[in-house]
């Protein structure tokens, strides 16, 4: 598994993007599958701004919080789900996707874009108390 921009400082890759990243990406083909990383519960999905399409898995304690961006407008999960760790949580989204309202990003070419994106991938966040920590701190992706 590669990543392609690490949690932090970094010059943003696209228009709106922003150059402290709050997680991490990881590359991958549209309808890779994509799994809760712990027990817990779906508390959002929907189109968040530069996220694009997002789930969120709230941990049983509820001050933690992983967020999946840019993932498949065709969700599996549903706010209040209760997910165990490994369960399968949705999928890598396309790169492109149409009648988003108030979706603000596009690519060189005015396609409009999941998100601030410049192509498919899993941005993966994990904050605490609302405040973002790396993934990396907390799991091995190997």
């Amino acid at each position: 598994m590669r990543i392609s921009s690490y949690f932090g400082k970094r010059n943003a890759p696209t228009a709106g993007a922003a150059t402290y990243h709050t997680g991490i990406d990881i590359p991958a083909p549209e309808g890779t599958s994509l799994f809760a990383v712990c027990d817990g519960e779906i508390t959002f999905t929907g189109f968040l701004g530069g996220g694009g399409y997002t789930i969120t898995l709230e941990a049983e304690n509820d001050n933690v919080k992983f967020t999946y961006c840019h993932v498949s407008p065709n969700y599996i999960v549903s706010k209040g789900d209760k997910l165990d760790k490994g369960d399968l949580i949705g999928y890598v989204g396309p790169k492109y996707v149409y009648g988003v309202l108030g979706n603000q990003y596009s690519d060189e070419n005015g396609i409009p874009t999941n998100g601030a994106t410049t192509g498919c991938h899993l941005h993966f966040g994990f904050r605490i108390n609302g405040k973002y920590y790396n993934p990396l701190d907390l799991f091995s992706f190997t």
